[in-house]
């Protein structure tokens, strides 16, 4: 048999010997205080957000459509310089126009907003706002639970899917084809921004950034909470906002919470989307939800996700401990809770929509 003279081990020794500089530690509110502006300033540079350029969000809505309790809107906004983002916007029934006493004005009632972020094979946000009338949508929803933007909806919430850049709409030339609808470019996306200083989260982060801006806008979000929730890649997505946004007032992270030594590492093969230069130097999962805090987050993960890496469920738990520390710190115990499930990597959704209940309403 061959012998291979491979380097793995060699990089978990070095892992372990300079990981996590800005790891959780503080003793005090003090230097919680202090930590949280130095870890957050730390990983903003590493993702590149610094190097993103606004631009006005020039929101137009091309489509509407008539759903099952809700009504879908088709929506653009510029999120950089001759960079759109397309997303849904599922607006419930039960929101109405009300003239106002006295007034010659109409006013809109409002209820708490919901992003819905997609992960990989997902076509983007077509299974998480459930328009299941391509068979393909329909069995990656029935397999995963991807469709809950939609369920989000129909439980009365106004829900926001949009297309990470690499996704859906937003595929790069490589792409575009419609046997690849399922297909991604983040190693595209990767390829062309990392010599440029980006980074794939950096880009999803920013443009969730420019989403919230434009939540803002929307007469039927004004003085109302907003939640981020998403599976996967979507699970990546939530972590980033919630972890540098404190517009994010809770969040669903499901299938995404793992030590990156035994997940991303050792599992060196997954997407080019979970590797930021010197991330690992700086911080761990753990430490990225502990800056979620004291704000309410919930964490799904299944016993069989393989993602999870090779200890299983014990790779997730140790990361948990990292951020429950950060909330035990602050008093607000409560507002952080893992349900843990037997089952693969899918979203799990039974504790979702109490959750968001119990932290929005």
């Amino acid at each position: 048999m061959q012998d291979f003279y491979t380097s793995e081990a060699a990089l978990k020794r070095r892992f372990d010997a300079v990981s996590r500089q800005i790891g959780f530690r503080a003793r005090d509110l003090d230097e919680w205080r202090v930590w949280r502006r130095e870890l957050q300033t730390a990983l903003r540079q590493l993702l590149g957000l610094d190097r993103m350029v606004p631009t006005a969000l020039n929101a137009r809505v091309t489509e509407v459509a008539p759903c099952d309790g809700y009504r879908r809107e088709r929506v653009e906004i510029d999120t950089e310089p001759g960079v759109t983002m397309p997303l849904y916007v599922l607006v419930p029934d039960r929101i109405t126009t009300a003239g106002v006493s006295g007034q010659g004005g109409s006013r809109v009632s409002t209820v708490p907003a919901v992003i819905a972020a997609h992960g990989h094979d997902s076509a983007g946000k077509l299974t998480v706002a459930g328009l299941t009338d391509n068979p393909a949508v329909g069995q990656r929803v029935h397999e995963y639970n991807y469709n809950y933007g939609q369920e989000a909806a129909q439980h009365g919430y106004i829900v926001f899917c949009p297309d990470a850049r690499g996704f859906g709409e937003r595929r790069e030339s490589f792409s575009q084809s419609p046997d690849q609808l399922f297909n991604s470019s983040c190693h595209q996306l990767a390829h062309m921004g990392l010599p440029l200083g980006l980074t794939v989260a950096g880009m999803w982060a920013w443009d969730l950034m420019r989403l919230l801006d434009y939540i803002a806008t929307r007469p039927e979000c004004q003085g109302e909470k907003v939640a981020c929730i998403g599976l996967s890649g979507g699970g990546l997505q939530t972590l980033w906002l919630s972890a540098l946004d404190e517009r994010v007032d809770c969040a669903v992270i499901s299938g995404y919470f793992y030590g990156v030594k035994d997940s991303l590492l050792h599992l060196s093969d997954n997407c080019d989307c979970n590797y930021v230069p010197h991330l690992w130097e700086t911080a761990d999962m753990g430490d990225l939800g502990a800056l979620i805090a004291p704000r309410p987050l919930l964490i799904e993960s299944g016993r069989q996700d393989p993602l999870n890496g090779p200890r299983g469920i014990d790779n997730v738990l140790e990361q948990y401990n990292i951020s429950q520390a950060a909330y035990d710190l602050l008093g607000v115990q409560e507002r952080l809770d893992i349900d843990v499930f037997d089952g693969p990597h899918k979203w799990h959704g039974t504790r979702v929509l109490p959750w968001l209940d119990r932290w929005l309403r």
